[in-house]
């Protein structure tokens, strides 16, 4: 008679330490534990039906699946193989109830589909999903999804001012659709259904503004009926040639107005790397002004919904911009950056300087050896490009930006 395995104990089950190449060790009526050289342990049921053996189904991972409930497991699947009955075919229905909702399935797909990705794609991932689909769609069957569900929320993600995210929003669920029905969790796909230019173009945008575009801009903010924090926060985007967000959620702990310096910490910019930005007069009189609207608030920008101390939402300027009365064709705030290093080459400052004020990396082999900052060239830049920005809405004459109404 074969040698019948000694059933496994937690004892047992806790000494066994990991080797070069994964093993297996047996417990009782099929169900095994395998090793791996990682010295994680994850539990197996082996099994026969109608006389071939199969391959191993996964149990699932100890500890986090303790003894007592692998034997359950197994007795179970067990069950099914003496009445002919595949265990695997149970284990995807299983899987198919469990994962029949678009929030349940995608978390899922993620999980497995962003291993190794980078940093960035892994958090811009995420997050469209809890913040755009899974408040609208997550409760959804995955095969009641519609085309027009999907246009919908599109159209949703593009009223805020964002439709490169609108297009990634509906690329991502088309690449996880096409994942579910490989997997026969669903039969079609209605990402699919949707043309792509019909949402927004991946061809990156190259608007400039010219100066009386500015000068345009400039005058319909002053001009609007907006908040004046709102006026205040889309002058400082363009003269400080910040991204959105690094400015929407700065704090008063990051300047020191003394030293005419703001300090954006690693953690809030794109590259994680930490930038300072050199403040113009006319920015310094802004913020002098914010920190009356600001109260007791530890944002430049704080939120005027609810009592949480947080700051106003990344699309708050997109809305406000959406309000202005102006002549401006196909504007968005982040054509603010690219004018401003489009002229101030034109001015013939410094290229290295504009990129490091912009908190670019400079490419190629000169941004191997070049760690300068630039410093004083920066002070210079800003407060020229401030003063600009001030002549196009003055006419040529450069007084404070923005009177008080």
């Amino acid at each position: 008679m074969p040698r019948q395995a000694t059933p496994l104990t937690d004892t047992k089950i806790k000494s066994l330490k990991p080797r070069p190449e994964r093993y297996r060790v047996s417990d009782s009526a099929g169900l095994m534990l395998e090793v791996m050289p990682s010295g994680s342990k994850i539990w197996r049921y082996r099994y026969q039906l109608h006389g071939v053996r199969h391959p191993p189904l996964t149990i699932g991972n100890y500890p986090e699946i303790g003894l007592a409930d692998a034997r359950k497991r197994r007795d179970a699947w067990a069950a099914l193989v003496a009445r002919g009955e595949s265990p695997k075919r149970a284990v995807q229905v299983e899987k198919t109830a469990r994962l029949n909702t678009v929030e349940a399935f995608a978390k899922s797909w993620l999980d497995e589909q962003l291993v190794g990705k980078s940093p960035s794609y892994v958090t811009t991932m995420r997050r469209l999903m809890t913040k755009d689909v899974f408040p609208m769609l997550g409760s959804v069957p995955l095969s009641e999804v519609k085309p027009a569900d999907i246009m919908a929320l599109c159209d949703r993600v593009k009223a805020r001012g964002a439709p490169k995210m609108a297009l990634l929003t509906r690329n991502a669920l088309r690449r996880m659709y096409d994942f579910a029905i490989a997997r026969q969790l669903a039969e079609s796909n209605p990402a699919a259904a949707l043309v792509a230019r019909f949402i927004a173009t991946e061809e990156s945008r190259t608007r400039v503004l010219s100066p009386q575009e500015i000068g345009v801009v400039l005058k319909g903010i002053h001009a609007s009926d907006i908040r004046r924090s709102l006026k205040l926060a889309l002058n400082l985007l363009l003269i400080t040639m910040v991204r959105k967000a690094e400015l929407t959620e700065a704090t008063w702990d990051e300047f020191d107005l003394a030293a005419a310096v703001w300090d954006i910490p690693a953690e809030r910019m794109k590259k994680d790397r930490p930038h300072r930005v050199y403040l113009s007069r006319q920015a310094l009189a802004m913020l002098e002004e914010l920190k009356a609207h600001a109260g007791k608030s530890a944002y430049l920008f704080p939120s005027t919904r609810g009592v949480d101390d947080r700051p106003i939402s990344k699309s708050t300027l997109n809305q406000a911009v959406r309000a202005l009365s102006i002549d401006v064709q196909h504007f968005v705030l982040h054509d603010f950056r690219r004018t401003a290093s489009t002229h101030l080459h034109e001015m013939g400052h410094s290229s290295d300087a504009i990129e490091r004020a912009l908190a670019h990396k400079i490419s190629g082999i000169k941004g191997v050896y070049n760690r300068a900052e630039y410093s004083e060239q920066r002070r210079v830049i800003l407060q020229a490009w401030a003063d600009f920005a001030q002549a196009q809405l003055d006419g040529g004459i450069v007084t404070p930006l923005f009177k008080a109404a």
